[in-house]
């Protein structure tokens, strides 16, 4: 379903970020996220990390590839915590992999619901990443998935300010 989604809407995808510039969510970081997404009752909340290159004369970004849910990861149907440690070292394979273009951008995860919104708990959680994390830019993404829609979320190294993105169109 997810699949015939993206392929029909593919533009819904690209999102304005804050002050200027765009973000894309390349196809097939989506269809890897759109595989963990709640749709029967018993499903837990997944997530992982975003991964991908700042555009060179541009304020552009791309997400070129996901980390996805490990093991360690803790998940039930209206939590997830990823283990930091797993993710981390994956985060640095592919960096090292990509001589230093794929960049750690943000982080992914599900909701069981038609249209997410972040509760209270993911903005302090988006939060204290942003104060202590090491990303090579001014500001993080954060995407959740809900059953029905995919939001954007943009926040801000300095201020912390988190704000909804709107989808080109």
């Amino acid at each position: 379903m997810w699949e015939r989604i993206i392929i029909k809407y593919h533009n819904k995808y690209v999102f304005r970020r804050i002050d200027t510039g765009r973000i894309k969510i390349n196809k097939m970081a989506l269809l890897t996220m759109s595989k963990f997404i709640q749709l029967s009752p018993d499903a837990t909340e997944a997530g992982g990390v975003l991964l991908g290159r700042f555009i060179l004369d541009s304020d552009d970004i791309v997400i070129d590839n996901v980390i996805i849910p490990h093991k360690k990861d803790r998940r039930s149907r209206h939590c997830f915590i990823r283990d930091k440690h797993s993710h981390h070292s994956e985060i640095v394979r592919y960096w090292k992999e990509s001589n230093g273009t794929c960049n750690y951008l943000g982080e992914w995860h599900t909701h069981p619901e038609s249209l997410p919104e972040p509760s209270p708990k993911d903005i302090c959680n988006w939060k204290r990443i942003l104060r202590q994390a090491v990303f090579d830019s001014e500001s993080l993404f954060f995407i959740i998935l809900g059953t029905k829609q995919l939001k954007a979320w943009e926040g801000l190294r300095e201020s912390l300010e988190i704000k909804l993105l709107a989808t080109e169109i």
